[in-house]
């Protein structure tokens, strides 16, 4: 019977050794730190494909939602801890791509991460004027100026397949690549009229916040079949940008970013290896991300 008692409190303290690292583990992941690997040359030079990067949580806030819901790829409610700052222009954003299933509707995919530059806020009134990003007010140049000079020297006819033309991909708008908006990137509380240009450029923000269908018809928008006039937005939105711009699926293409989406801000590369050698690239360990 000894022998026996032995081993199971042996056991039973193994387990619960088990549960306080699980534990840890997820208090780490959920509120602290989180690793994301580069799987594209979207962000170069700044990342390159194979750097492991280290997102610090508590920058931004960390996240509250239903795992479970969303492992099911069900819509939850996301709920956003107190950080120590809100995004700024610039920050390299971890963030889930809201267009999983399609660049129509905005859902969020827990398993399906992009990882872009932070160009607009919200509030902004954003702009591409031969390739170069602008903001209303500001006179300071935003991202990778090196690849949006290189775009802004490139005749349409010269773009490969599919990256010229942009977001809405109106053509009445008939915006692209080299010459965007203006943009409103919209704030909690902000009112819009809703016309035919604000439906094209807001209707998936609007579908997305209120759940319903909305249409244009008859020169008027229709939300879950009952005429609009104005629309007051609920959340915060970004515009996101690969610093590689001629190769980077982004906020030119698929739109904006709800703020509840963002993961938090890459803090640094932990670790670097060839994706096609898995050589380790030593001079990129611990690398801060700018």
């Amino acid at each position: 019977m000894g022998f026996l008692k032995k081993v199971i409190d042996w056991f039973l303290n193994a387990v619960l050794a088990v549960l306080i690292v699980a534990s840890i583990w997820v208090f780490v992941q959920v509120f602290l730190l989180a690793s994301f690997r580069i799987s594209s040359d979207s962000m170069e030079p700044e990342l390159t494909e194979g750097d492991f990067v280290a997102v610090w949580k508590p920058t931004l806030g960390a996240r509250l939602f239903d795992l479970n819901a969303t492992l099911r790829l069900e819509q939850t409610e996301i709920h956003r801890m107190p950080g120590f700052r809100k995004a700024k222009r610039g920050d390299v954003l971890v963030f889930n791509f809201p267009h999983p299933n399609g660049w129509d509707k905005v859902e969020m995919h827990i398993l399906k991460y992009y990882i872009k530059r932070c160009i607009g806020l919200p509030g902004d009134t954003l702009s591409i004027r031969n390739g170069k990003f602008r903001i209303n007010g500001m006179a300071e140049p935003l991202g990778n100026t090196d690849s949006q000079g290189r775009i802004g020297r490139t005749l349409p006819g010269e773009f490969p397949d599919g990256v010229y033309k942009a977001f809405p991909f109106d053509s009445i708008l008939n915006w692209n690549i080299r010459n965007f908006g203006p943009l409103y990137i919209p704030k909690a509380g902000d009112r819009i009229k809703m016309n035919r240009t604000n439906y094209a450029l807001y209707r998936k923000l609007i579908a997305y916040e209120q759940k319903t269908v909305i249409e244009y018809r008859d020169s008027t928008v229709y939300l879950n079949g009952k005429p609009m006039q104005e629309y007051c937005f609920q959340k915060n939105y970004y515009f996101m940008a690969g610093d590689k711009g001629m190769n980077s699926q982004d906020s030119r293409y698929w739109g904006l970013l709800p703020e509840e989406y963002i993961v938090g801000k890459a803090a640094f590369i932990w670790k670097s290896a060839d994706p096609y050698t898995g050589q380790f690239r030593w001079d990129r360990f611990m690398k801060k991300i700018r």
